[in-house]
């Protein structure tokens, strides 16, 4: 079991808890919870106006609550925000979305009670899974939309999945054998205000994309072989001269796939072309960028999982609870679009060495289309249209979400990050990745096949 105590989370252990991993709270995050949740008990007794605990919300922030409805803003809070659309996320970024939200009230900044923590925590560990509409957040004031249908379930409405089955929350709930929290001063906006969903949509697809950039490499490389390429452009001096980190990493995966292969045998019998086409000799570079790009986007997201991303934030120390944006996803929003981007250049690059093996003006005598019998088969010629297709989506997905701004909550919230729009069309470019580079897998292997003699 991983106990979450506010610190970073790595994207294995993410991973690790979308597949099925326990999670518990740190005793010592309880202890800072405690704390903070005394502050919050201490400024709503003295009447001073704070917002989020005795104020309403975004552009109704000048408004007071009067101290008999304090509970009840936090229950109106939740429910009026529950407004997601559209398909609900898978259960593995429920489960990372859960986890996250739980890291960072572990941190002691949100002024609420462990038990709102603990009972993340419970739903995670006992297959309780809230059904989150993936739409609906601008990715500012955090997602707002889809945590709160999270705290929907942690008070006992909304939907959940236990078990395989759909349930009301309360009945999934009860089947869990837990009850419905009842929500103190500020913990709905604790519930509600971060970035978690955008998070671990995002994450998700980030671990996935680092498995593609891999195949990448593999994949390129029984592309080269089939098409008698140089390994040349791979030589460790040429990349000594031009030392990004990725780039050196997929040079060396290349030379050391390439290794003992084909493409060296063929090199006594028969003269290597002087140099090959882009797609082939720049893998180095083009998958490196791709890496460098993804290992941003990782460094941002592990920052990310261990950050107070409320409003307002509570500093026990000094007895003070504080209004600021820690909320607005544009770290994030900007890591995912540039993610998205290097996918589909990744994609474009894999893209075109499927060309170079099915066209039979380009593929160095090998069948056209690689079918074992051109006209009768069409072999690979509808397979690498479909690439084609999912690159078109990808390179229409990849223009950025955070470039746009449109005001929300009467002008207060008047510049948002569009972070989950990002999220969501990087796990799409992501997903279509995956599915070119098994084509040019599939392609490579079929075409090594006709190139098998000279593999003996």
């Amino acid at each position: 079991m991983r106990f979450l105590s506010g610190k970073p989370l790595q994207l294995c252990e993410l991973e690790a808890i979308a597949r099925g991993d326990g999670v518990g709270i740190a005793p010592e995050a309880a202890a800072r919870m405690e704390t903070s949740e005394r502050v919050v008990r201490q400024i709503a007794a003295c009447h001073l106006p704070a917002y989020g605990i005795n104020t309403g919300f975004g552009k109704l922030c000048e408004v007071r609550i009067e101290d008999g409805e304090i509970e009840r803003l936090q229950l109106n809070l939740v429910r009026s925000h529950a407004c997601g659309l559209g398909s609900p996320l898978s259960e593995a970024e429920t489960r990372v979305m859960m986890a996250l939200r739980a890291n960072t009230l572990a941190l002691g900044y949100s002024g609420a009670r462990p038990a709102v923590a603990e009972m993340l925590v419970s739903l995670l560990n006992r297959g309780v899974h809230p059904i989150i509409p993936e739409k609906g957040s601008v990715g500012a004031s955090g997602d707002l939309a889809p945590l709160a249908h999270l705290a929907l379930v942690v008070i006992g409405e909304g939907e959940a999945i236990f078990r395989g089955e759909r349930l009301p929350g309360g009945e999934a709930l009860r089947r869990a054998g837990l009850e419905p929290l009842r929500l103190g001063p500020k913990e709905g906006l604790a519930l509600l205000n971060g970035t978690q969903a955008l998070t671990a949509v995002g994450a998700l697809a980030l671990w996935r994309a680092f498995r593609v950039a891999g195949l990448a490499d593999v994949a390129g490389a029984m592309t080269l072989q089939a098409l008698r390429g140089t390994p040349v452009a791979f030589d460790r001096r040429i990349h000594d001269t031009r030392p990004h980190p990725g780039q050196a990493v997929s040079a060396k995966r290349l030379r050391a796939l390439l290794e003992g292969s084909g493409v060296e045998l063929s090199r006594r019998t028969r003269p290597a072309p002087v140099q090959d086409a882009y797609s082939l000799r720049c893998m180095p570079q083009v998958h490196g960028a791709v890496r460098g790009a993804l290992e941003f986007a990782r460094s941002t997201v592990e920052i990310e999982t261990g950050s107070a991303t409320d409003n307002p934030l509570v500093f026990a120390g000094d007895g003070e609870a504080l209004s600021g944006g820690n909320f607005h996803g544009a770290p994030l929003a900007l890591a995912f679009d540039s993610a998205a981007i290097a996918m589909t250049t990744l994609a474009s690059i894999a893209e075109r060495r499927i060309d170079r093996l099915v066209n039979p003006d380009l593929n160095q005598g090998l069948p056209a289309f690689l079918a074992s019998r051109p006209g009768v088969s069409s072999g690979f010629m509808i397979a690498h249209v479909a690439a084609v297709s999912l690159l078109n989506e990808s390179k229409f997905l990849a223009h950025p979400a955070s470039v746009d701004n449109v005001p929300t909550s009467g002008g207060q919230e008047d510049h948002v990050s569009m972070g989950m729009t990002a999220a969501l069309k990087f796990r799409t470019i992501v997903h279509n990745g995956e599915m070119i580079a098994a084509i040019e897998l599939l392609a490579a292997s079929e075409a090594l096949r006709f190139r098998e003699p000279l593999l003996m």
